[in-house]
Formats: C-alpha cells, structure tokens, sequence
C-alpha cells in the first residue's frame, strides 16, 4: 500500500485536489480517510461549550484511533472509519466501510503535526494558500455545510483557526515532500500527482 498525506490550512482545497485526483485515477484502486472522522467525541459537553471547540488544536483528534486504522489496512484489513458532526459537534453511529486498497490518501489539516503518522507516509503533499482566499472558501464552507452565520465564521476564523494556523498547521507543512501552491485548484499538481499515483499501480 502506497500511502499520500494531503495537508494543508482550512479552505486550501484538500477535498477538491482529492476529488480531482480521483477524476484521473482509476476510483478502485484508492481508498481515502479523512482526518474530520476522527475528531474526539463531544457529545458529553453542553452545546454552548460543543460550539466552544477548537477543531484546529492537534489535541482534538483521536491520533491513536486514527493511526491503528491506517496500520489495518495497510495490513489489509478492513477497517469501520468513524463519522462526525459539525453541526451537533458528536461522533455519529454510522461508521465508513473502508477496503485495502493500492493506494490510500489521508487528508487533512492536521494530518502533518502528528510524528507517528507521518512516518506511516510514503508521499506529503502541502496545499500552500493565502489567507485571503482560505478565509473566503471557510465562509462559504461552514455557512452552507456546517449550519453557521457568516459572522460566527468569521468570529471564529480570527478566535482559533487563524492562530492555530500560524501555530500548528504552517509549520508542518516542513514535513512536506511537495508545496502545491494554489491548492486544490491547482490543475497542474493534480495531473503531476495523479500520474506519479498511475506509475505506483
């Protein structure tokens, strides 16, 4: 197994490079976890104190839950992904079936602060994009999917995500094999790692 990490700020594109990656990569032969499914579950806490949380703090996911699934299916086996909420900030009951396969790609805006995680790694990829343009895709985002005003985004955007940012997320992005500047709009990178995932199948 062939294993991608895709990191990068909130709103630089992880889920749309990936969604172009599987455009141009045959879709079974690529399995893909998602760091979101692993968020610690909240669901013992007040709501006003679940719309509190940090989602952007490394302390907020399950690492451990997170790396024994990824050491499974490299062991091929199947493993049941966990689901969350960000609109009641819980773990949901369902889970995601996801199979061994060729090539895994974990996504991220974490992914890369964790040291176990990344040597489980054989590919970094970094989405590198300006504040400006995160914080525009951030609003559009949580407004749509996540249930919030453009103010509480906002609000919430220079409280956490932005620090978090400069604190955790930035600085790992030296654990990068590849910086794709432009994000997940960048068609070029999608093409470049699309091929380099072909001539691993």
């Amino acid at each position: 197994m062939f294993i991608i990490g895709i990191a990068g700020g909130s709103g630089s594109g992880k889920t749309t490079l990936v969604n172009s990656i599987l455009k141009r990569v045959p879709f079974d032969q690529i399995s893909i976890l998602t760091q979101d499914s692993y968020y610690k579950d909240s669901g013992h806490l007040p709501m006003e104190q679940r719309k509190e949380l940090n989602f952007d703090h490394p302390d907020s996911i399950e690492w451990d839950l997170m790396l024994s699934d990824i050491q499974k299916l490299k062991n091929d086996e199947l493993v049941e992904s966990p689901t969350y909420s960000y609109i009641t900030c819980t773990r949901q009951e369902e889970t995601i079936r996801v199979e061994p396969k060729k090539i895994l790609l974990v996504e991220g805006i974490l992914i890369f602060t964790c040291r176990q995680l990344c040597e489980e790694m054989d590919m970094r990829i970094y989405l590198e994009v300006d504040a400006d343009h995160r914080l525009s895709r951030i609003i559009q985002r949580d407004m749509e999917s996540r249930g919030r005003t453009a103010q509480d985004v906002i609000e919430r955007y220079y409280k956490t995500v932005r620090p978090m940012y400069e604190e955790f997320i930035r600085p790992s992005r030296r654990e990068a094999d590849m910086l794709v500047v432009g994000g997940g709009l960048n068609v070029a990178a999608a093409e470049f790692i699309s091929s380099a995932i072909s001539a691993k199948l």
